[in-house]
Formats: C-alpha cells, sequence, structure tokens
C-alpha cells in the first residue's frame, strides 16, 4: 500500500510509519524537524520499505498541497494519515494560534488535497484523521488542544458519511495518553497510559477494517464520553477538579 504520513517524526506518526513499514508500505513521510525525520525514514528502509521523507510544515497550504501531489507523481497515494498535531501548553495567545492553525489548519490542508486526489479516481482511498479523547468534550485542562481536536472529530465523522458513497473510507482516531514529544511535557496523571507502538497496531487494525471512530483506551472513551453527555453545569463542576496538563514554568523552559 502506497501510506501517507504527516507528523511522521515522533509519536504516533512515528509509529505508524514503522508499524507500516513492517508491512512493506511505500511510505511518504512528512515532519517539521529533518533529524528527526530521516532517522525514522532510515529506520523504515532498513525494513525494506521504500521510503520518502520530506520536511514540511503543514500549516502552509501550498508547500502541504505540492507535497502532496509530489508523493502522488511518484505512486498513487492510497491511505492518509492526517496526524501532524501539537499541543498548547500556556494558553497564551501565541500557543493557542499555534495550536489552531497546525491541528485544525494542519488537517485541512491535508484532508482536502487528498480528497481532490481521490475525487480524480473516482474513488477508492482512505483517510485516517488523528484527533483525541480530549475531543469529546470542554476540558479547561487544555482548552485550545481539546477544542482544535473536537472540531476535526466532528468533521472527519461527518466526511465519513459525505465520502462514502463516493468509495472515500474516512477514520477518526481518538487516543487516550499515548507517549509522544506532547505527553513527556505533561505533569498531569495520566491514567490508561499507552506506548506508541501499541498505539499504532490499534491504528492501523482498525483501519484496515474501515471502523469509522477508532477510540481508546475504551476506559478513557468511556469517561470521557460520560463526561461530555452531563449537563453542562454538572460537567462545569467536575472540571474544576482536574488538574493542568502543563506547569507553566515548565512550559516555558521546552
Amino acid at each position: 500500500m502506497n501510506t501517507l504520513i504527516t507528523g511522521a517524526s515522533s509519536g504516533i506518526g512515528e509509529a505508524l510509519a514503522l508499524e507500516c513499514a513492517r508491512r512493506r508500505d511505500r511510505l511518504f513521510l512528512c515532519g517539521r524537524d529533518a533529524g528527526r525525520l530521516e532517522d525514522v525514514a532510515r529506520r523504515c528502509r532498513a525494513m525494506d520499505a521504500p521510503t520518502y521523507a520530506t520536511v514540511v510544515d503543514v500549516t502552509d497550504r501550498e508547500a502541504t498541497r505540492a507535497w502532496i501531489h509530489s508523493c502522488e507523481a511518484i505512486a498513487p497515494v492510497e491511505r492518509v494519515f492526517a496526524n501532524a498535531g501539537v499541543g498548547t501548553g500556556v494558553e497564551d495567545e501565541r500557543n493557542v494560534r499555534r495550536t489552531f492553525d497546525t491541528n485544525v489548519g494542519g488537517t485541512l490542508n491535508t484532508v482536502l488535497p487528498a480528497i481532490d486526489l481521490f475525487r480524480s479516481r473516482r474513488g477508492g482511498g482512505q483517510i485516517v484523521v488523528t484527533a483525541s479523547i480530549a475531543g469529546y468534550g470542554p476540558l479547561k485542562s487544555c482548552p485550545a488542544y481539546s477544542a482544535t481536536k473536537s472540531c476535526i472529530k466532528t468533521w472527519g465523522l461527518a466526511l465519513r458519511g459525505m465520502l462514502a458513497p463516493e468509495g472515500i473510507r474516512v477514520s477518526v482516531v481518538c487516543p487516550g495518553f499515548v507517549r509522544s514529544r506532547i505527553t513527556d511535557r505533561n505533569t498531569c496523571p495520566m491514567p490508561f497510559f499507552m506506548e506508541a507502538d501499541k498505539a499504532a497496531q490499534i491504528i492501523l487494525r482498525r483501519a484496515d477494517r474501515n471502523v469509522g471512530l477508532i477510540a481508546f483506551p475504551w476506559q478513557m472513551r468511556f469517561a470521557s464520553w460520560a463526561l461530555s453527555a452531563l449537563p453542562f453545569r454538572l460537567n462545569e463542576f467536575i472540571n474544576r477538579f482536574l488538574p493542568a496538563k502543563v506547569s507553566p514554568d515548565r512550559d516555558k523552559a521546552l
């Protein structure tokens, strides 16, 4: 399979690249850090997976579109993981705008050209969008992050229904706490913490089955769903007791 992955230089994106390499997929990888990205590409090539790695900032609409089309020129892209994302840290204006630009804008910049490509072939292809369990409801511990993940979760699931008649499959991934550069910065408790390689295996198995909403672990999915289903005043009350994800001092030091 010809697989394209954004945010492939760390975390879930890195783990997905390595897991797909074990399947001998042809890989098109992008990330912002050239050193980390090339290290992932080298490990993929060591498993005999044809791998093309390109430094791309997904917030750049034209650069992202051009990269996707350059991958298509090498081999028809069959599966797209719109995985690039950032955490917010301190909720100041700079970080909030960066979170929205990357998590929402970057996802749009990846998914929309992919839809165009798949439509040009009159169907086929799969898009997998990485949202988060945090997207199930408003979390005072991470307002911008939970808002952006809620946005792409809803958009992705709606796209699934809209694109299904055209033969384009869409899945939305909502992981809990998975090892990544984002969770490495967290100072809060992280229940049911999962290593990235295990998360990648779950995502791929369910994407292969065309599961629409890939949310795990089930305990976090249930807790987040239950919190979001509560009347807002009760939700707001419980939110008061949620710990901050990152201490301001630690965020400034990174």
